[in-house]
């Protein structure tokens, strides 16, 4: 390990070890929705990494007595009884570049349920979420056209009807310590910029995606955990976890959503957080979030064997190095750069990340966009922007593919970076639908792999154009 990835992998465990005892969720630079022990409203917590409401409300709303015709949903709600359903549906176009070229439709229905056990039967501070997916499509664009590394929509996953999340959560203390427990997910909490959940491609990071078994915790993934949260006071707040590290693959091991195993070694996240100028305060808002995780399984080498030969030699045995754990770090912030509202205004976001090069394809990534919400004259709840992502490739991995070119005269390219550029808008129809043209660049697929028609060539990228449309009742 060189010294770089020993330092990321310190830090890492460092801050894992440090964090474990405090929580809390994922916040936007500001909201006037957010107290403490509250931080979204817990039927629209899973409806966030694909849509950013603002202040647009479900379309039962806007429908009037039609919407409710028995008052069955207000009879639930007055016993702490809630129910969503969000439909998502797209149609993507990638009309150059990748393995293959062609339109694709997808979509996702969610439903979901929260129960307030203090309406319902009196037990203060406990609650329940549960979830589940229909996901159907005619095949991906990230799996089928650009090699499955950098997500193209945050949507996309093997056609299944799954369950997803199932927990239970007791607060105390004036809701500032939180216990939850069950069938989680990270990507809900950990890891986040809310702002650049506007863009289709924002998703569960591609260093933890591309990293971890069977992609990590995240969507449409969940897996057994236990997540404690801390509110210190209004504006600092932690979160740290334990899940099962090997959730299972979606396509094989976990085609429901009923994996249920805590067989696999532990994966530990954590997370602390820093928010000024919230809700009502004067000046423009921000957050910062420093967080790491540790993942106690054993992991092959990228470039070397056992004995320390090259993979790609001729002489190697063809059994990889292992080696005990991985780790990452990360930062995110989220800056308002001018006020129009809680909501509103430009704001920048980024995140950043690094992980040790010897054992994870994706040793460093990075994203950042900017948002403008409110911005259009009569049109107070669109917003648009634009977005980069970026994964580097390792060392080790770009080691093998010298390794190959030198011992072997495979005249393979050398794998370097991906990233794909995006910009979109976001316009609400009526309260509860919104409609989203996009469009999105892919550089260097898959890091540059090797095309299927010449393999001395890298697959190329090319620009991807789509329509979203998505609907909450």
């Amino acid at each position: 390990m060189q010294c770089g990835d020993r330092t990321v992998g310190a830090i890492g465990r460092l801050i894992a070890a440090c964090l474990i005892s405090i929580s809390s969720a994922a916040l936007p630079a500001r909201s006037a929705d957010y107290s403490v022990g509250n931080s979204r409203p817990p039927h629209l917590a899973r409806v966030e990494p694909e849509i950013t409401w603002g202040n647009s409300t479900s379309r039962q709303l806007s429908m009037g007595p039609p919407g409710d015709p028995i008052s069955l949903r207000a009879h639930l709600e007055s016993f702490g009884v809630l129910y969503s359903f969000v439909y998502i549906n797209e149609i993507l176009g990638n009309v150059g570049g990748g393995f293959r070229q062609g339109p694709i439709y997808a979509g996702k229905l969610e439903a979901s349920l929260t129960i307030d056990f203090g309406k319902l039967a009196g037990v203060n501070g406990l609650s329940l979420f549960a979830n589940t997916f229909q996901i159907h499509d005619t095949g991906g664009l990230r799996d089928r056209s650009f090699g499955r590394l950098i997500t193209v929509s945050n949507i996309e996953a093997f056609p299944s009807t799954r369950a997803s999340e199932i927990w239970i959560e007791q607060k105390w203390s004036s809701d500032r310590f939180g216990l939850r427990l069950g069938q989680l997910t990270a990507d809900g909490e950990f890891f986040s910029a809310d702002y650049g959940k506007l863009f289709l491609s924002n998703d569960w990071p591609t260093i933890t995606g591309a990293n971890l078994p069977a992609g990590g915790p995240a969507y449409p993934v969940s897996t057994p955990g236990v997540r404690l949260r801390f509110d210190p006071d209004d504006s600092t707040s932690a979160l740290a976890a334990v899940f099962n590290g090997d959730p299972g693959e979606q396509r094989l091991r976990n085609r429901a959503g009923t994996n249920f195993s805590v067989d696999g070694p532990p994966l530990v996240m954590a997370e602390v957080q820093h928010r000024y100028n919230q809700e009502d305060a004067a000046g423009l808002a921000g957050s910062f979030k420093l967080g790491g995780y540790y993942h106690f399984g054993r992991f092959d080498h990228l470039r070397f064997d056992r004995v320390g030969l090259p993979l790609a030699s001729p002489s190697s045995t063809g059994v990889t190095r292992r080696l005990g754990g991985t780790s990452g770090i990360y930062v995110v912030a989220e800056l308002q750069l001018q006020g129009g509202g809680p909501e509103d205004g430009i704001t920048v976001y980024t995140r950043i990340s690094a992980s040790p090069s010897d054992r994870n394809l994706v040793d460093r990534w990075a994203d950042g966009g900017i948002v403008f919400a409110g911005m259009v004259p009569g049109r107070p709840n669109d917003k648009f922007g634009a977005s980069l992502i970026y994964a580097g490739i390792g060392e080790s991995a770009r080691g093998f593919d010298r390794d190959m070119r030198r011992l072997t005269n495979d005249l393979r390219p050398i794998r370097s970076f991906c990233a794909t550029f995006e910009v979109s808008y976001q316009t609400q129809i009526m309260p509860g639908w919104v409609v989203q043209p996009d469009f999105q660049y892919v550089f260097k697929p898959a890091g540059g792999i090797v095309s299927p028609f010449d393999h001395t060539a890298r697959v190329r990228g090319g620009p991807v154009f789509g329509l979203r449309s998505t609907f909450l009742y």
